[in-house]
């Protein structure tokens, strides 16, 4: 194989591991089947306190909407906190994204008066 032949790959491949270096996106698939839409959405490694906002395209409205998130980092244990139209909250814990790629937003609990709710992984 000729040299000029070669120099694309090899150039694809130097171009590429810096993208390695930060973390390929680990991608979910958000489904809300929670009553009210999801204005905001905010994530942060297992047990860090450092939240960062995440862009959603539009409101993830109730029953069923769906969107698809990347997240970057070395990380595959996310806290997501998800924000709704009513002013309620919902914090889903330790959720693995490497093992899973895809989230049901469930419905608050009958009864719950929470702002904040929390789920837990199990």
């Amino acid at each position: 194989m000729r040299l000029s032949a070669l120099l694309p790959m090899l150039l694809s491949t130097v171009v590429t591991l810096p993208a390695l270096a930060q973390g390929a996106p680990r991608y979910l698939d958000l489904v809300n089947h929670a009553h009210n839409s999801v204005v905001s959405l905010q994530v942060a490694a297992h047990g860090q306190v450092n939240y960062a906002p995440v862009s959603l395209d539009g409101a993830l409205r109730g029953g069923g909407d769906s969107q698809t998130i990347a997240l970057r980092g070395e990380a595959c244990r996310y806290d997501l906190r998800f924000d709704f139209a009513d002013g309620r909250a919902l914090r889903y814990e330790d959720v693995d994204v490497c093992r899973y790629g895809k989230l049901r937003i469930r419905p608050f609990p009958p009864g719950v008066q929470d702002r904040e709710y929390v789920v837990r992984a199990k």
